[in-house]
């Protein structure tokens, strides 16, 4: 069992240099969904070929999610000096690499790797708090690395939640691991630019250096991106957490930026390009957020009120947390409106906007149109629905 799993390992390892080296798109998700980062770097500071070469085995951050947030999708992300330790903990969890990425720094002749595992269920059951990450141990690799000053160690949480007030977005993760220097550029297809409100771009990138801004810029669409005085211009990666806001995140970063100047509609391709004349940079994880536009709802035509739990009421899927101006009404043959709604009322069961209390109208067939109020859908829909008691 043991051979098998060592065989599966290696084997993975193997795959992920021959096919998975370049970022390239991993998922893709859609919904009323946005993206955040957690996590925290091994290094005890930031790389100086003048300070002790020591790293952690564990370290800590903090997950808090909104209440109205709801966790979709969790991945793990760690990275470090040397070709590979795929078996951690999260939370005292062991963790086992489900894919790698080898990075080969021919400069040198030193060997970096991160590695992927999805932790949706792990995360789903303790929620927010702290999340601790260790069983990671890279003190017999990285004496080799110090006399460059590229020693490090670094782990990141991805989390996709879903919020009803958000709107409907489209978000891409694309992962591999490529580096710099001296450039290195980042094609991101299968975009759906709808709306640039909110577009948004996060990185996961290891082993940039807070004191070494050598001709280094990112630019998105050939636009320099910067947050400062956390993400300035010339040295993008700089050991921060846009989440925290902190600056010590030695020799790796968890970053984003706001892309709504930098993106039309109709885009469906973007480019990312790095450049560092001395810093070492890896790109793991790009997390691209933009709005997109909505399939339409599907709207079923028969109404059984009969109590079993089947077409109990008039069912259009996709439509309350998609399109929440909606407006919705119900005539009779005759033309006269007998129902209304919208997503503050509850799906139509045959009741009577003229009946009291709980009347229901009569056996028989129904028209509707259903407004969407939305730019993408601007036409009413209109159709017929059997009601039955």
């Amino acid at each position: 069992m043991k051979l098998l799993r060592l065989f599966s390992i290696l084997f993975g390892f193997l795959f992920s240099q021959l096919n998975a080296q370049d970022v390239a798109l991993y998922s893709q998700h859609y919904g009323t969904i946005d993206f955040t980062f957690a996590g925290n770097t091994l290094n005890k500071m930031f790389n100086n070929l003048n300070t002790p070469c020591e790293i952690n085995t564990s370290s800590s951050a903090t997950l808090n999610l909104n209440e109205e947030d709801e966790l979709l999708h969790a991945y793990l992300y760690w990275a470090g000096s040397g070709t590979g330790d795929f078996d951690v903990k999260l939370n005292e969890t062991e963790i086992t690499a489900e894919r790698s990425f080898d990075f080969y720094l021919n400069t040198v002749n030193l060997e970096f790797f991160s590695a992927f595992a999805d932790v949706t269920s792990l995360v789903k059951q303790q929620g927010n708090g702290i999340y601790t990450f260790s069983d990671f141990d890279l003190n017999s690799v990285i004496p080799a690395y110090c006399p460059t000053g590229t020693n490090f160690g670094g782990w990141a949480l991805l989390l996709i939640y879903k919020n009803s007030n958000l709107p409907l977005n489209q978000i891409n993760v694309y992962d591999g691991l490529q580096g710099v220097p001296n450039a290195l550029s980042i094609s991101l297809n299968n975009l759906n630019v709808v709306e640039t409100d909110g577009a948004k771009v996060g990185f996961i990138a290891w082993e940039g250096d807070v004191a070494i801004a050598v001709s280094e810029t990112l630019t998105f669409n050939n636009n320099v991106v910067s947050n400062p005085p956390l993400n300035p211009e010339n040295n993008a990666f700089n050991g921060t957490n846009s989440i925290t806001g902190g600056t010590d995140l030695y020799n790796m970063d968890l970053d984003i930026y706001s892309i709504e100047e930098l993106v039309n509609i109709g885009d469906t391709l973007a480019e990312i390009s790095l450049t560092s004349g001395q810093d070492f940079v890896m790109i793991n994880t790009v997390v691209t957020k933009l709005n997109t536009k909505p399939e339409p709802p599907v709207i079923f035509n028969a109404i059984s009120d009969n109590g079993d739990g089947k077409n109990d009421v008039f069912i259009i899927t996709g439509l309350r947390d998609v399109f929440k101006d909606f407006e919705l009404k119900i005539f009779n043959r005759y033309g006269h409106l007998v129902w209304e709604g919208n997503n503050n009322t509850p799906d139509w069961d045959g009741s009577s906007i003229n009946g009291i209390g709980k009347d229901k109208v009569p056996p028989g067939t129904y028209f509707y149109t259903l407004k969407l109020n939305s730019i993408h859908y601007p036409e009413p829909y209109a159709g017929y629905v059997y009601y039955t008691d």
